[in-house]
């Protein structure tokens, strides 16, 4: 009785929140002492991942969307129960030198990656895909903001300021949606490593 009127209290504190324009914490990891619960690896490479002061650390690999190693999964919030957010820091600790190398957030959509927010290299040049936005910075926050079958994929530079917009558009209707911090199209003979800090999983205002 007493979990049960725990509960119903933490949701009317969320649902005050909410009506007051603040977006409430779904989930968050910190990478700091072990992955959170919920987390599973796709095609896991060990010791090609780590987690080192305070962040998940991902070596790049060569592959494809469909071949990607060490893509780190769990199950996505239910965008047909309102909108959230999911962000998460990146920084590079090598340049990106190879075509199409990159890292940042899939969304998967009963098994198959279906939309992605990343940072990439394409025809030399660093950006955020989609939309193609520049971005030379070493470190960059990502989020991608879901409802329904909208999405809308926004970055802040170095983490600090306001977010921008690169792009917005549509996912498939929900169904057994999983979101993913990987990286891919790394070089076969160098190590590219990808930092991740800061996940965390929103429910934002309407």
């Amino acid at each position: 009785m007493k979990k049960t009127l725990m509960i119903l209290a933490v949701a009317g504190l969320v649902e005050l929140a909410l009506a007051a324009g603040e977006p409430q914490p779904v989930f968050e990891d910190r990478f700091e002492g072990g992955l959170a619960e919920g987390w599973s690896w796709l095609r896991e490479h060990t010791n090609y991942w780590r987690l080192r002061e305070g962040a998940l650390e991902i070596r790049l690999e060569p592959g494809a969307a469909e071949t990607v190693k060490n893509a780190l999964v769990r199950p996505a919030p239910d965008r047909r129960q309102g909108k959230f957010a999911v962000e998460v820091t990146l920084r590079s600790l090598a340049v990106p030198t190879q075509q199409y190398e990159q890292a940042g957030i899939t969304w998967y959509c009963d098994g198959k990656p279906v939309f992605k927010l990343v940072k990439e290299r394409v025809d030399g040049q660093l950006c955020i895909i989609p939309g193609r936005a520049p971005m030379t910075n070493e470190t960059v926050e990502l989020r991608l903001v879901v409802s329904g079958e909208e999405w809308l994929a926004q970055y802040r530079p170095d983490a600090k300021g306001d977010f921008q917009t690169a792009a917005k558009g549509k996912l498939p209707p929900p169904g057994d949606d999983k979101v993913s911090l990987q990286g891919y199209h790394g070089p076969p003979d160098a190590e590219h490593w990808l930092r991740f800090d800061d996940f965390r999983i929103l429910r934002l205002p309407e």
